[in-house]
């Protein structure tokens, strides 16, 4: 039996900087989407966001994140109700709570971002699995989960 991909939400700075750098860790999350290793997820917020943010501050890359959009088809999410929010509003800077809701709903694995200041550095207690990391920590994961993998399939875990 096939082993689940992760469900992969990314926030508009992880998309951002996957789109914008050649290399690095959220250019590397972008990359196993595209090979099918994760499935991604966002919400309609986050393609608003980073289309509009490309547009102002990197237009040459417009057409390039649109490319992206199209070819790996993530799944989008309609962005959460005001009331499913409100849940998410007293633990979160309540500007993000509509991107954690819309990550929780999802049933997410991971929430991926570079906001350090309002997701990662927050030990947000959440009743549900979902993770929040850096893209860098949650490539370390999935090394990790991919080697687990290797070795519950009878072949030896890599030293």
């Amino acid at each position: 039996m096939a082993n689940p991909k992760l469900k992969i939400f990314l926030d508009t700075s992880a998309l951002i900087a996957g789109i914008a750098s050649s290399k690095g860790s959220a250019r590397a999350v972008l990359q196993l989407a595209e090979i099918g290793l994760i499935d991604i997820v966002v919400s309609q917020q986050v393609i608003v966001e980073a289309d509009r943010n490309i547009e102002a501050k990197l237009p040459e890359m417009v057409d390039e994140f649109r490319q992206f959009i199209h070819f790996i088809t993530p799944m989008l999410l309609d962005n959460p109700s005001p009331n499913e929010v409100r849940r998410f509003s007293s633990i979160i800077n309540p500007e993000d709570a509509p991107i954690l809701t819309a990550a929780v709903l999802s049933g997410a694995d991971f929430l991926v971002t570079w906001d350090r200041k309002h997701f990662i550095n927050k030990n947000i207690q959440l009743s549900s699995s979902l993770k929040i990391a850096a893209p860098g920590e949650f490539l370390k994961y999935f090394r990790e989960y991919i080697e687990g993998l290797g070795s519950s399939q009878g072949r030896p875990k890599k030293q």
